[in-house]
């Protein structure tokens, strides 16, 4: 990472240029990433949810794949361009201090092209000190104490390079040594702090490198051999804010302590804004992600919103196993049950005009029908990016030896190839992506079926089967009112229109065998519609025992519960649920519709 100089006497001193910056900080970014399980299993503080490790994965590689790419002369603006991209992709807590870290250390640095030992310490101890501003309620024997303690090490004067960026990495050693002295919960737990850790990996791969110009390998298998050292430590949880929510916030000048303070002022925890006056990165714990993402819309644009159940998270910690499910919120399931089973799911997204939200997690369906109906902006829907998929798996894996996505039917979204691209980069062998060829509710009922054989201790290949046995015997329905959404959202041919509206037709639709959605007949009148849609979908099942049925609605929940009552007068139902459909239905068919899914109960003849 040196150059070399000379002072006034001809000595020769250590200088530190962009190239040599830029694979040292590879050396040390690949170390990190390459330890995100160990440290998933070391997570307490906060929340011990096991996800320390991936969110400052997430924060590493978005640097990876960023800057660090691209050869740089000038050490000031690679460092700039480097804390952008901390900025955009930080992740987490530890995410957001260390990309704050990085931010003020860049500043610092101004438009130097090389620097000095000197200079790079100042920088540093400004990064230090801006990482510890960024946070509303700094707490030490956390990263926070760790970043201190390296900055104040490369405060002392050395002449030698590899010696002087050694003696601020035993300095950071010790100080990670003394976090379970500092906080309870660690000490309880027997571990340090997690993100402590996690920037101390980081320097310690920078000091390979200083010492040996190692750069070291691509990030490899995870490691899941160590226990996860907060299994126990659960009730440390706020249920009341278990939302862990991020965003970021771009603008000219964003006023970043008129913003936490306003998070905070609304009841947040665990509060960091991190970045710029242009480029902010916000996290907060909080009880409803929707209102933090409104209240960061009062200072800048919002964009790159997340939220993770901490909740979910520490569920999937308690059940450790062999296999793990996910799904997406297409999938209209009980949440009773998503929180019995083994089961995960990721967030489609929705938009009205440029307000984008989190299905069911930053806009609940009540809220989505209610916009829906005032009119306005139309809705629409996308698959969540690959990164959603890509964190819910590494996530599970660390408690799971497999997992396997259940997924919206490919021929209605692209979805699945999302989710096929994530689980590319964790590994095929680990995870397992299954076209459910189905939606809303009949999806659900194929989710279903794969977590609880997972919850009875099958593994993938038993999964897979029940999965192709169900799959020709689950069918869904879905009888809408108003099919002017359908034919706005191309999900049914625009002749169906004008002709619906001159008969008065409420539009029957179903989900065939290769995944797609086609009208199939229509129902004329207004009269009875819930019955009538009964007596049609008993007479399209082919004969079986028993069967599993699931009603969903959009926002009309007395039709829905008179049609389940009609389908239990006709059909031998083994189990039936009843269900509010979400976005994924209901910006396309509309507030009235109604979904059947039915689905041959297997386990009879078993």
């Amino acid at each position: 990472m040196d150059a070399q100089a000379k002072d006034a006497r001809g000595r020769a001193q250590p200088r530190v240029a962009a190239s040599g910056m830029r694979r040292a900080l590879i050396a040390g970014l690949r170390r990190l990433v390459d330890r995100r399980e160990q440290l998933n299993r070391i997570n307490v503080f906060p929340v011990p949810d096991g996800d320390t490790g991936s969110n400052l994965a997430f924060t590493a590689q978005a640097m990876l794949a960023g800057s660090l790419r691209t050869r740089w002369r000038h050490a000031g603006a690679l460092l700039r361009a480097l804390a952008n991209d901390a900025i955009d992709g930080a992740r987490g807590n530890s995410g957001a201090i260390l990309a704050q870290f990085l931010c003020g250390t860049g500043q610092a640095v101004g438009e130097a092209r090389v620097l000095s030992l000197g200079q790079l310490g100042a920088a540093v101890q400004a990064g230090a000190r801006q990482a510890r501003e960024a946070l509303a309620q700094p707490r030490e024997g956390t990263i926070l104490s760790v970043i201190q303690a390296f900055a104040e090490g490369l405060q002392q004067p050395a002449e030698d390079l590899a010696r002087w960026w050694e003696g601020a990495v035993e300095r950071a050693r010790r100080a990670l040594a003394e976090t379970p002295r500092q906080l309870a919960v660690l000490r309880q737990a027997g571990v340090v702090d997690a993100g402590g850790q996690g920037f101390l990996e980081l320097v310690e791969g920078i000091q390979a490198f200083v010492q040996r110009r190692e750069i070291g390998a691509a990030p490899g298998r995870l490691d899941a051999t160590r226990e996860f050292a907060a299994e126990h430590w659960h009730e440390e949880a706020d249920a009341g804010r278990p939302w862990c929510s991020e965003c970021l916030v771009t603008g000219d000048a964003i006023d970043r302590a008129g913003l936490r303070a306003a998070v905070e002022a609304a009841g947040a925890a665990s509060v960091v804004v991190a970045g710029t006056a242009e480029r902010v990165r916000l996290h907060a714990h909080v009880a409803e992600p929707g209102a933090l993402f409104e209240l960061a819309g009062r200072f800048g644009k919002v964009s790159a919103r997340k939220a993770e159940d901490m909740r979910a998270q520490m569920r999937a910690a308690q059940r450790r196993g062999q296999l793990a499910v996910v799904t997406d919120s297409a999938a209209d399931l009980p949440q009773a049950l998503v929180e019995q089973l083994p089961l995960d799911v990721v967030p489609v997204r929705v938009s009205f005009g440029e307000e984008e939200f989190l299905d069911r997690v930053s806009i609940r369906p009540r809220e989505f029908y209610r916009r829906l109906r005032e009119g306005g902006a139309l809705p629409q829907t996308s698959q969540p990016p690959p990164g959603d998929f890509r964190r819910r798996f590494e996530l599970l894996l660390g408690y799971a030896e497999q997992v396997v996505y259940v997924g919206l039917s490919r021929a209605l979204s692209g979805t699945l190839q999302s989710a096929e691209a994530a689980a590319e980069r964790c590994g095929p062998s680990r995870v397992c992506v299954i076209d459910s060829r189905q939606a809303s509710c009949g999806q659900a009922l194929m989710v279903l079926a794969a977590a609880e054989l997972a919850a009875r201790g099958a593994g993938l290949a038993d999964v897979q089967a029940r999965m192709a046995e169900l799959a020709p015997r689950t069918f869904t329905f879905a009888a809408a009112s108003d099919v002017g959404h359908a034919v706005r959202g191309g999900r049914i041919p625009s002749w169906v229109l004008p002709l619906g509206e001159r008969l008065g037709l409420t539009v029957i639709a179903r989900i065939r065998r290769n995944g797609r959605l086609g009208v199939a007949s229509a129902l004329f009148g207004r009269a009875r519609i819930p019955e009538r849609f009964a007596r049609y979908v008993e007479r399209r099942l082919p004969p079986a025992p028993q069967w599993r049925v699931m009603v969903g609605h959009c926002d009309a929940p007395a039709a829905a519960e008179a049609l389940l009552a009609a389908l239990r007068q006709r059909l031998p139902i083994s189990r039936d649920w009843l269900v509010e459909t979400g976005p994924a239905i209901g910006a396309h068919a509309g507030p009235g519709t109604l979904v059947v899914a039915a689905q041959v109960e297997t386990e009879v003849a078993r």
